[in-house]
This record gives structure tokens, sequence and C-alpha cells, in this order.
């Protein structure tokens, strides 16, 4: 029977086996889409496996042993036979943090010169206040007044950007000058290519606890979707993920 087209949401429970169809989760007003995927468990034990001249069909305890032995000893070429590809809706400010893993990863997004981006802008879900020990982390909830403050400030900000925008585009400034003013909560649109290794780096540093709030919400919606299938699961398991 066909199944429904289902939508993940961020701190939702579903059953992954009737949401494969659509592999896409919302992340506040982003998402992460899983496009495409180029192999999977068994990939990565073939590609160790041809060292001894074997093929293997079906994912096998052996090859669950194997898997185990590669990643504890750092044998990581097989991982990287592995390539999935995302589709990202997500704030400049959190681009620029993921965009900074470059090894075994493509990248492509929407431009400012082609296109007139949409008013479309982040909004925060609370507000943070600094943190005392880490220069560049937060800690704990703005008290109720300054939360409120901090929200209109935000807001004013926002569509002052935005009418910035229109208004130099409406007295002929070119696209890729009059996008200067807009601010880096400014939702973007790209596409991730990245191997199973990459992905494995990345999820190590961007869910852990150090990073910032909102990339840990994509980090997660990114390994929601790798876990849908049951070998990849099982790889994301033995990388302690």
């Amino acid at each position: 029977h066909e199944v429904s087209p289902c939508v993940f949401h961020i701190g939702e429970t579903h059953d992954s086996e009737v949401c494969m169809t659509e592999r896409l989760i919302e992340v506040g007003g982003g998402l992460v889409e899983l496009v495409d995927v180029m192999g999977d468990a068994v990939t990565v034990v073939n590609a160790a496996r041809v060292s001894m001249g074997r093929h293997v069909t079906d994912l096998g305890d052996a090859d669950r042993r194997l898997l185990r032995y590669l990643w504890e000893h750092e044998h990581t070429s097989p991982f990287r036979h592995v390539t999935l590809q995302f589709r990202i809706k997500a704030p400049v400010f959190v681009l620029r943090q993921w965009m900074k893993h470059q090894v075994g990863c493509a990248w492509n997004e929407i431009s400012g010169r082609y296109v007139t981006f949409s008013e479309e802008a982040w909004s925060p879900e609370r507000w943070r206040a600094q943190s005392a020990k880490l220069k560049q982390g937060s800690e704990g909830p703005l008290d109720d007044v300054s939360a409120l403050g901090a929200a209109t400030l935000y807001e004013e900000a926002m569509a002052n950007a935005f009418e910035t925008y229109q208004r130099l585009l409406l007295i002929g400034v070119a696209k890729e000058q009059a996008r200067m003013v807009l601010p880096l909560s400014l939702m973007s649109e790209c596409y991730w290519t990245a191997s199973l290794h990459a992905v494995i780096h990345f999820l190590k540093l961007r869910l852990d606890l150090h990073a910032q709030e909102e990339i840990r919400d994509f980090a997660r919606a990114v390994e929601k979707l790798v876990r849908l299938d049951a070998g990849m699961d099982y790889i994301l398991d033995i990388a302690d993920i």
C-alpha cells in the first residue's frame, strides 16, 4: 500500500517506517530534507572487504562486527564511499558555522545576486543570557522583561533591514549590493552533499553541548534522517552519536 507523506518536527516522536516517503524535518522556520543517498552500510563493508576479494549483498553479524572494528581502529576510508545529499533551509548565521565543514563536502547556496530575497528571518523561540564562563556561549533564558525588550528590538531591526533592502531595490540598486543590509538571521537555502564520514564528523561536533543551540537543532534533524536506514542507524551507534 502507499505510505502517506510525513513531516517530522524536532521534539516529536514518529514511527520512522511510516515516514520514509517524505524525508524532511522542519526546524523552527527552516528545514532539513534528505534528498538522495548513494550507498549504505553494505557499501562500507564491501569497500573494506575488497582488499580480500570478497563481496556481500546483505548485512550480517560478521559485517556488523567488521563495521565496529573499522570505526574503533580508525580505518575510516570505507565510510567515505557512502554519500548523502541534503537540502537545507536555515538562517545565515547557522549556515556560516555549518559551511566550515568542507572536507568530504560540497555546497551550493541560493544567491542574492540572482534572486530577490523574501522577507524571512529566523525567529528565536527564547532569548538566552551571555555565559559568564564561555565567551562564545550562552546560559539559560533572559528574564521576562529583558526577553520582551530583546524581542521588540529584534523585530524593529528586522523590519528596518527588509524595508531598507526593498527601498534600495526600488531606486535601482543592484541586488548584489542591496543585499548588504540584510541580517545574519536571513533564511537561506542550500544543498549539502557529504560523505558518511563527513556527516559523522559534523554530528560529533554540532551535537555537542558546546555547540550553539540553533545548529544543534539542525544537527539533530540530520541525525534523525540518517537513522531512517537501519544500517546507517547501526553505524551512528558504533560512532557514539
